[in-house]
């Protein structure tokens, strides 16, 4: 039986294509503050900042491409069963052919009413005041935003708990409740780390690697086909 690998990946992994880290060092986002483009209540002060600000990540998004760590793991499902549980809003997995992905935190492509979380619309081009669902209702970014709930949390606590492998990979493990999936896997699983900075908990070892996204999972994918096939 194929071993079943599960995957957290955070900003780290997408750095490499080209796409900024969630927040600077000092503490902005793209030089906004996190409250006036990522809230609810940021939403409703200034909605066009907000839509304006989304508009220009979606827009990004079409200029870069999927790198060779979102190409590894989506090869490996050629051997084993790969999941993915992104704490990114991109669609850079998909593109590079991850079948299994799982968005913590909402989908850039994506917009939903601004009256229910679980309705949401494929959208690529840009959001404006005025685009409103078939009840005439306003739409905004399909994104969670800091002090809303996280729909998909049940389902990856699921998903990791039943893993024999748990790759962490581009992500410093601070954000929560995401980070918290790793206190969701069972004894028996294997668990790799993947960062230039590794989380506190860990050192530099045969299973965590203190690189990039990429130089980690070419060396880690030899080691999964070499021990864990």
């Amino acid at each position: 039986m194929r071993k079943k690998i599960v995957v957290l990946s955070g900003a780290g992994i997408s750095a490499e294509s080209g796409i900024k880290t969630f927040r600077d060092a000092d503490g902005l986002w793209e030089n906004h503050r996190i409250e006036e483009v990522a809230s609810p209540e940021g939403f409703e002060r200034n909605p066009q900042l907000v839509l304006d600000f989304y508009n220009q990540r979606r827009r990004q998004l079409q200029e870069v491409f999927p790198n060779e760590a979102h190409q590894i793991l989506a090869e490996l499902e050629k051997f084993f069963i790969v999941h993915i549980i992104t704490q990114n809003v991109d669609d850079l997995h998909e593109r590079a052919g991850s079948t299994s992905v799982i968005h913590l935190h909402g989908e850039l492509n994506k917009v939903r009413p601004i009256d229910d979380d679980s309705k949401s619309i494929l959208w690529k081009d840009d959001l404006n005041i005025g685009d409103k669902d078939d009840r005439g209702v306003q739409l905004r970014p399909h994104i969670v935003w800091f002090g809303e709930m996280v729909p998909e949390m049940e389902n990856a606590v699921g998903i990791a708990s039943a893993a024999d492998i748990f790759i962490v990979i581009g992500t410093s493990l601070q954000v929560y409740p995401a980070a918290g999936l790793i206190d969701e896997i069972s004894d028996s699983c294997e668990l790799f780390v993947i960062d230039p900075n590794l989380p506190k908990q860990f050192t530099q070892s045969n299973r965590c690697f203190q690189t990039t996204a990429v130089e980690g999972m070419k060396m880690l994918k030899e080691i999964l086909l070499h021990h864990f096939i």
